[in-house]
């Protein structure tokens, strides 16, 4: 049986407006374009964001990790190849692989794991795969790995704020909440000037835990550089309340 359908492809060219101060792709974008293309490989299987939208659902990620292995620069082109593995009670399971270039030669750029919900968008709660009116098939071909554990910051990780973030236009998306890409910016946000001019990205694990939606607070905390890897985690602010709970987590491996 040809089972290539299954595996969703596209190219993205990398503009000036996508790359940051070192000609890098930045993580935000890549993120995006992973977005974008597990949104196409749904919508060629006969559902498109607008008719999910219309039947009151969406997608929300829920734990992403992310292996770079060469950073895509301002210029590249870039081949994105992305399947869903089935799911797992309402969890549901999705790859990617990334190809660029290095010289003339063709390599493997990055690779992520990641677990989506379908959510109900008025009651915010997690629907069953059923709920689904078209069949999503897994592909079996191919495999980045096991499903992705979700990010756990150890107890004895010192936390401190860079920031207090009001949630505004340029954050949210269509659903009018935080999109998924933007939490990337959050984290780059915080690190110095000396770490983004030497540190390389390796890996990009994130768990995201409570959304955030447009005029809400997000304060970001985050760890020291320790053994390669720096900790991350946004703290979802109830003014109302007087309380925070965690918004999400990351952890960001450098080398």
């Amino acid at each position: 049986m040809d089972k290539s359908f299954l595996v969703w492809t596209e190219e993205r060219t990398i503009h000036t407006s996508e790359a940051d101060f070192r000609s890098n792709c930045r993580l935000s974008v890549l993120l995006d374009y992973l977005q974008q293309a597990a949104d196409s490989a749904v919508n060629a299987l006969g559902i498109s964001w607008r008719e999910l939208l219309d039947s009151g659902m969406g997608w929300m990620l829920m734990t992403l990790d992310l292996d770079i292995y060469h950073l895509p620069k301002f210029g590249d082109t870039v081949k994105i190849r992305t399947w869903s593995k089935g799911t797992k009670g309402p969890i549901w399971q999705r790859d990617y692989r990334v190809a660029g270039l290095d010289g003339n030669e063709a390599v493997e750029a990055a690779a992520a794991r990641s677990t989506w919900s379908l959510v109900d968008i008025q009651k915010r709660k997690i629907l069953r795969p059923t709920a689904l009116p078209v069949e999503v098939p897994p592909y079996t071909e191919d495999s980045v790995g096991e499903l992705p554990d979700k990010v756990n910051i150890p107890d004895n990780v010192k936390l401190e704020e860079t920031s207090l973030l009001n949630i505004q236009y340029s954050s949210v998306d269509i659903n009018g909440h935080v999109n998924n890409a933007r939490y990337a910016d959050f984290c780059y946000d915080s690190l110095s000037s000396e770490e983004l001019s030497k540190l390389d990205l390796r890996r990009f694990h994130i768990t995201y835990i409570k959304e955030r939606k447009l005029g809400d607070k997000l304060r970001i905390l985050r760890s020291s550089l320790t053994e390669g890897r720096i900790y991350i985690r946004g703290q979802a602010v109830d003014e109302a309340a007087g309380s925070e709970t965690v918004g999400f987590e990351a952890c960001l491996y450098f080398s």
